[in-house]
């Protein structure tokens, strides 16, 4: 029983259900129409378990430095760094395991997506040793990780990327990075316990503000794009501004749910035990998919 609740300790460690970003790497095929080719297909899931593999190295390296900050954190604490349930010792192992599969695994595929790889890793270093204390620089950091997560995919599978792909994931990303700031801050008000140093760089105010401007930029780039007349030629239907329409309510669910529950400090958690993004994301795709497919 005890070799099993090391294992389950384990796989917290690397936080599995983080991977539902990496899915981004998807994003180039997808837009491009190019998803059901079974050969560029193969190589994108090749990529997103390599991807998936160093993310879970990052994840580690991140609690490794984070133990005090996460055993005062009310959810975090919990997590087997903080709580005593794996060494540092040990996690260490696993992540050099973990870093090196993925780093071979990615060269395997395309030697431009592992220095797109190479880059996300020695940007979260250098976030998890000091740019996370400095706030708004925090933020686009982590906004900017799933922007490499896009060029991943276009590089191991030789699609072009589309600025207007790059763009709105890159405001999309901080619209939900600073969300989960202002839990952040929300729970340091509520309890006084300051799990961020970045907090003294934010209050509130700050972040309904900054949080409002994204969602709307945001809104409006993504009508934009799905209006352009080099998008409409190019996909030869006049109707993807109508998928706008999930757009603008999954931004306003998001935005419900960190206003009024307070409750923003996982994205991955809220898209997956949120029935009502679920269906907004699948209602997305699937309009998406009918109208490029």
């Amino acid at each position: 029983m005890s070799q099993n609740w090391g294992i389950m300790d384990i796989i917290r460690l690397v936080r599995p259900h983080q991977y539902i970003k990496n899915l981004f790497i998807f994003l180039p095929l997808f837009f491009a129409s190019r998803i059901t080719d079974p050969g560029l297909l193969g190589r994108a899931l090749v990529a997103f378990l390599a991807f998936s593999l160093v993310a879970g190295a990052v994840y580690i390296l991140n609690d490794s430095l984070d133990i005090e900050e996460d055993r005062r954190h009310p959810r975090k604490k919990y997590r087997p760094l903080a709580s005593g349930a794996v060494t540092i010792r040990r996690a260490m192992g696993f992540m050099t395991a973990f870093a090196l599969a993925g780093g071979v695994l990615m060269a395997s595929v395309s030697l431009q997506a592992l220095f797109i790889l190479l880059l996300y890793v020695a940007l979260n270093i250098a976030y998890s040793f000091s740019l996370k204390h400095v706030a708004i620089l925090d933020v686009t950091i982590i906004a900017t990780g799933f922007v490499l997560r896009l060029f991943v995919g276009s590089m191991a599978t030789g699609v072009e990327l589309s600025m207007w792909i790059v763009t709105m994931t890159f405001l999309l990303a901080m619209f939900l990075a600073l969300a989960k700031r202002r839990n952040d801050v929300q729970l340091y008000l509520d309890t006084g316990k300051k799990t961020r140093k970045a907090v003294d760089g934010y209050n509130l105010r700050f972040l309904d503000t900054a949080m409002a401007v994204m969602a709307s930029v945001v809104i409006v780039a993504y009508t934009i794009y799905t209006t352009s007349a080099e998008v409409v030629e190019r996909v030869h239907s006049d109707h993807l501004y109508l998928t706008a329409l999930f757009v603008i309510i999954g931004v306003m669910r998001y935005l419900q749910i960190t206003l009024l529950d307070k409750n923003s400090d996982a994205p991955t958690t809220i898209v997956l035990k949120d029935p009502f993004m679920q269906l907004t994301l699948i209602g997305w795709m699937a309009a998406n998919a009918w109208i490029l497919y």
